[in-house]
């Protein structure tokens, strides 16, 4: 059986982007179909300013989501990522195997450390340095496949160079992953600016459906979408984005076809007043079952805690491997 590895990151409330683009994919099939590994990356929370707490905080709330949505600890390995030391340990060694200039070209560094330096603040060597961690996150497990949104890809890509390279110089140690993607809304966009993704910690969140916004602040969200300046209903990314994306939510939350559902309808608003009924309809059972799990912490700790003895087990002797072959005396 394949096997499959893919995480989220606690820097802020997991959207209905995070669900649409990945797990609900990671629920529906990719736990039934390969032996799968979902991981709060909470240390890459660690790469930019960030309250402790807050972290913290959301890490617990992140993996009690991903079981709201409906990861079963039977059929998949549920765990965070701290919590397993050998994340840390193998990262070290990928930035060992990395260049300077590879880290450098990674388009979300340009962009996070432009932010962060338009905001006054230092950027933090992890920053630069967080896609060998991604590596570590990965090649620890011999995963075959890491869905991930779009924007990921790049990581992916950088993951499979440095696999590659590792097991040219120092002996075959690492499995080479390729990265997977949602067919439909693979990257939903943001409700007020269509042409930007739909992401956890953008400052104004008007435009971001988050998975515990109730059904009121869904339909308030979906209502307020920014469309175009046309009138006729079409699915075109590049002309109509606002419509487009909500065609797309659409489809992702009805199993339609964006194309072919432009056809049904003759104004924005009635698109808009179906697209957000869909929206709190697809997102109704996970706040609800959220809620549940909130109430009973101790079983979500029993999850993450056997979940990260799995992953340990699994991650210890392909890191282990890994630091004898690039010659480092095993410990006695």
């Amino acid at each position: 059986m394949k096997r499959i590895f893919s995480g989220v990151k606690p820097t802020g409330h997991l959207t209905l982007g995070n669900y649409l683009g990945a797990v609900r994919r990671w629920v529906e099939v990719d736990q039934h179909q390969a032996d799968a590994l979902f991981c709060v990356v909470d240390l890459h929370a660690l790469t930019v300013e960030h309250d402790p707490a807050r972290v913290t905080r959301l890490s617990r709330q992140a993996a009690t989501l991903l079981l709201a949505a409906g990861l079963d600890p039977e059929r998949c390995t549920v765990f965070v990522q701290s919590h397993v030391d050998e994340h840390a340990r193998l990262s070290y060694l990928m930035e060992c195997v990395a260049t300077d200039g590879e880290m450098r070209r990674m388009i979300q560094y340009k962009e996070k450390s432009a932010r962060a330096r338009a905001a006054g603040q230092s950027v933090r060597l992890s920053l630069l340095t967080y896609p060998a961690l991604m590596a570590a996150d990965i090649l620890a497990y011999g995963a075959d496949e890491v869905p991930v949104g779009e924007d990921q890809t790049q990581h992916v890509e950088l993951t499979r160079d440095l696999a590659v390279r590792f097991n040219q110089r120092y002996g075959h140690v690492f499995t080479v992953p390729k990265a997977t993607h949602p067919v439909v809304a693979a990257r939903v966009m943001d409700l007020q600016d269509p042409t930007s993704k739909m992401g956890k910690s953008h400052e104004n969140g008007s435009g971001i459906v988050y998975l515990l916004d109730d059904a009121d602040a869904v339909r308030r969200k979906v209502m307020r979408a920014v469309t175009d300046s046309g009138r006729e209903v079409v699915y075109d990314r590049e002309a109509s984005p606002g419509v487009a994306n909500l065609l797309d939510l659409l489809a992702a939350a009805t199993g339609g076809n964006p194309n072919e559902l432009a056809g049904v309808y003759e104004s924005y608003g009635a698109l808009k007043k179906d697209t957000a009924e869909a929206v709190v309809e697809l997102l109704r059972p996970v706040r609800e079952r959220h809620a549940e799990l909130a109430a009973d912490q101790g079983h979500v700790d029993k999850v993450l805690r056997q979940g990260a003895e799995r992953a340990r087990g699994m991650a210890r002797p392909v890191v282990d491997r890994a630091y004898r072959a690039i010659g480092l005396l095993p410990a006695v």
